[in-house]
């Protein structure tokens, strides 16, 4: 872990007009045990039709991370919405 839980912010900013998607990867940022599959994945997407944000599932685990996180999803009009995340998935309407 790398000790910066708190302060660790995730910001997620959405700019509307087309579907999309990411995977956001965490790791330990400190060594190599990513290379025997030691990391996270996030998956998620934007429908832009619905005007919905989902946080996918997490998968995988790495020692220190943080299993509950706040993510800021702002839109480009400075539409803001705090999310609680606990590795499921969710999903957030705007």
């Amino acid at each position: 872990s790398r000790g910066l839980g708190d302060v660790y912010k995730r910001q997620l900013k959405v700019y509307a007009g087309a579907n999309g998607n990411f995977i956001l990867y965490e790791d330990e940022f400190d060594n190599y045990n990513y290379e025997k599959g030691v990391y996270t994945e996030i998956p998620i997407s934007w429908n832009n039709t619905s005007c919905k944000l989902t946080i996918g599932a997490r998968k995988g685990a790495y020692e220190g991370m943080l299993k509950n996180c706040k993510f800021t999803v702002t839109l480009q009009d400075g539409t803001q919405k705090n999310v609680d995340y606990n590795g499921k998935a969710i999903s957030v309407k705007f």
